[in-house]
């Protein structure tokens, strides 16, 4: 397993993490995703393990905490083997301190997750998303505390907007406080909406991306095609897909390229699409999801190989989107800095 520098900081990760939202299954949105018990999260712990990868990404929101329990149970007796990244900010209970990002609500939901995952730190703590009501400043001040007590070792954003991103560094170097060195985002072949703005942020900053459904929630894995509908009993079917919505011609013409390099290469259609997500840039980890075993070792030979420029390339360009404003406006007009060669 190849492992990579988690943003700018010391930390090293492996380049696929595993999700554990299908862990338990709490509700009927995410058993959609999984209900994997503790006998099967831990046979599925033993084959990351034993292929190298050593991260596993939850959240305090999964299943009402069911999912960091399960995985709690799993990792007993072999904590310093495994690194663990876990998130808080959604609703986890009745009352109005029950959410956010607040010093009240964060000190709360870092010492509720330690005692569910049964560890008295945690390797990578995120906020799960971005609480216009608190104060940034609150904010990064709990996280800065949480870390210099040691239950913390590095923090995380996820879902942030650029200027929110931004705004939170410039608060926690304005302070000499703990900053973000990763940013939990969705990114894939039909959602390249990251590369906009948070990319060239990340870049510049020295923040690394986490990358969640790199597979647009099933969409690129090849089971749907022009010739294949969305199969029933699929989390597609379900509770349809998270993120944006590509026209179905583009869709089908992203398989039609993956399908092909898949066949150059000896790899499958998901291998093809989570190995050109590895390859972008300021992407230190894509968190995998399995609900079983034959998935998760297809997903381990995502790193195996290397697409060529030419592959990249043609992934690229049968999966472009239209630029929102200011972005296409800027492309048109950086010509004026960088005038092409002649």
């Amino acid at each position: 397993m190849e492992y990579r520098l988690l943003g700018r900081s010391g930390f090293s990760v492996p380049a696929l993490s595993f999700g554990t939202a299908t862990f338990g299954g709490g509700n009927d949105f995410f058993r959609a995703w999984g209900a994997s018990d503790v006998k099967e999260a831990t046979r599925l712990i033993d084959l990351c393990l034993d292929a190298g990868l050593t991260m596993f990404d939850s959240a305090d929101a999964y299943s009402g905490g069911l999912a960091e329990e399960i995985l709690g149970q799993a990792i007993k007796g072999r904590r310093d083997k495994v690194l663990i990244s876990t998130k808080a900010t959604f609703k986890m209970g009745p009352t109005p301190n029950d959410v956010g990002s607040s010093r009240h609500h964060l000190i709360a939901a870092c010492d509720a997750s330690l005692k569910r995952l049964g560890t008295d730190y945690i390797d990578l703590w995120q906020m799960h998303g971005f609480d216009a009501k608190t104060p940034i400043e609150e904010t990064m001040r709990a996280l800065d505390d949480v870390v210099r007590a040691g239950k913390v070792r590095y923090i995380g954003c996820s879902n942030f907007s650029g200027w929110h991103l931004m705004k939170s560094l410039a608060v926690a170097d304005r302070y000499g406080w703990s900053r973000y060195v990763a940013h939990q985002a969705y990114y894939s072949l039909v959602g390249r909406d990251y590369e906009w703005e948070l990319m060239p942020l990340g870049i510049a900053e020295g923040v690394g991306a986490v990358v969640w459904s790199p597979l647009a929630g099933g969409k690129v894995t090849g089971k749907i095609s022009r010739s294949r509908p969305v199969p029933a009993g699929t989390r597609i079917a379900q509770i349809g897909a998270m993120g944006p919505q590509v026209p179905d011609e583009q869709l089908y013409d992203i398989v039609d390229v993956l399908e092909a390099i898949a066949k150059e290469t000896g790899k499958t259609v998901t291998q093809v699409a989570l190995n050109w997500v590895l390859c972008r840039p300021t992407v230190s980890t894509v968190v995998i999801g399995a609900r079983n075993e034959a998935q998760l070792k297809e997903n381990f030979g995502a790193v195996e190989f290397m697409l060529t420029p030419e592959q990249i390339k043609r992934l690229d360009e049968v999966s472009v989107r239209p630029l929102a404003y200011p972005y296409w406006h800027q492309r048109r007009t950086s010509l004026d800095r960088n005038p092409p060669a002649v």
